[in-house]
């Protein structure tokens, strides 16, 4: 059953459609470049935070920061294959908004938002990581609506599922930080973080 019959339409809401018309006014060649670009930022970005959270800080809870990042990302991604909303730049009543590209899969919640939204709350004691995490990823968001990609309700709904499965998550942190942890003694002693 194709659950998107069921839901109001996506552009006929007016803040979406406001979003796309301030999209469509600001944008240009070397900024469209600059978006997408940036879309793909995060398989550098995530990986380095990973890295940073294990090698620098020694922070245990690097292990809950991976497993949230999964977990995030197949719900939103369940939800998608649910709903089927169909991304903008494939519905033709918006054939005027900015599209850089397309892509066939489809669009609520934005999976973006989902994942790199959740992952912002195990920053929170990295005041200057955190800082820069939170403008990486409005920049991120941003683009993801720029691009003709979400609506910006995918964008809030994706957020605010990210917020619900954080706490959901995290009430186990210490039974995946020790269980991953107790893994990684096993097999790498020396890389084994002290709880």
């Amino acid at each position: 059953m194709d659950l998107s019959l069921l839901l109001i339409e996506p552009y006929k809401i007016n803040i979406n459609v406001w979003a796309f018309e301030f999209m469509k006014d600001i944008s240009s060649p070397p900024l469209n470049t600059f978006m997408a670009l940036l879309a793909k930022s995060f398989l550098i970005v995530i990986p380095l935070l990973v890295l940073y959270l294990y090698f620098s800080k020694k922070d245990m809870n690097v292990y809950t920061f991976i497993v949230a990042g999964i977990v995030f990302y197949l719900v939103s991604d369940a939800i998608k294959l649910i709903v089927r909303e169909p991304r903008p730049c494939n519905v033709s009543e918006l054939n005027w908004i900015n599209v850089v590209s397309c892509q066939s899969t489809f669009s609520f919640p934005s999976n973006h938002a989902s994942v790199l939204t959740g992952l912002s709350f195990f920053l929170s004691k990295y005041k200057y990581i955190r800082v820069l995490y939170i403008i990486w990823l409005f920049l991120v968001l941003f683009g993801r609506v720029y691009l003709g990609l979400h609506y910006f309700t995918d964008i809030l709904a994706g957020m605010a599922l990210s917020i619900v499965l954080y706490y959901i998550v995290i009430h186990f942190k210490d039974k995946i930080n020790n269980f991953f942890n107790g893994i990684v003694k096993k097999i790498f002693p020396k890389l084994a973080l002290k709880g």
